[in-house]
């Protein structure tokens, strides 16, 4: 790993048997909580896409919130919520998607993007790639442009990151961990 990944990973916090036994859950509120770390990760975040003219950074409920909300400020971009099902007061697109037990449902806004938006999804972890799959699908619904997909931490072993390149969108992570 790089400095500034060995540096990040050191400021996430591992809870082992969480949720359920043999997981190791990665907890980035220490990351958030540590004003050094997480101006570091949301520079990170940004750095590929400051060229770049983003109509829309793209944050999955409630971690992508925070990441994605700090990107789109410094891109001065704006900020779609992806929430769970029943969240959003106005007219709403909705998804289903999987996940690692079952399935749930996102949605968003009917006018939070326009057809052609260049939109940057951002969420904390990729681990399965489910939410962040139909984060995609439900973006593209409305007829988005999602150039590339980011998150501070990939867990690669569980294939996320090639369920969202084989949807043709660039992934971006600044740490990776081994394990679940």
């Amino acid at each position: 790993m790089s400095d500034i990944a060995n540096s990040l990973a050191a400021s996430i916090r591992a809870i082992h048997d969480y949720p359920k036994p043999g997981i190791i859950f990665r907890d980035i509120t220490t990351l958030l909580g540590n004003a050094k770390a997480f101006r570091q990760a949301v520079d990170e975040l940004v750095r590929p896409y400051q060229s770049l003219s983003v109509d829309q950074v793209a944050g999955i409920e409630a971690r992508g919130f925070i990441l994605g909300g700090a990107m789109a400020h410094q891109l001065s971009s704006g900020f779609v919520p992806i929430r769970k099902k029943g969240k959003l007061p106005h007219q709403t697109v909705r998804m289903a998607y999987s996940l690692e037990y079952g399935t749930d449902e996102m949605e968003m806004h009917v006018d939070a993007v326009k057809p052609g938006d260049k939109v940057i999804l951002c969420d904390d972890l990729i681990a399965t790639g489910g939410t962040a799959e139909g984060a995609v699908k439900l973006l593209r619904q409305l007829g988005a442009d999602v150039v590339s997909a980011c998150f501070v931490i990939d867990l690669p072993e569980l294939g996320g990151r090639r369920k969202l390149e084989a949807l043709g969108v660039e992934v971006r992570t600044l740490v990776a961990f081994e394990g679940h």
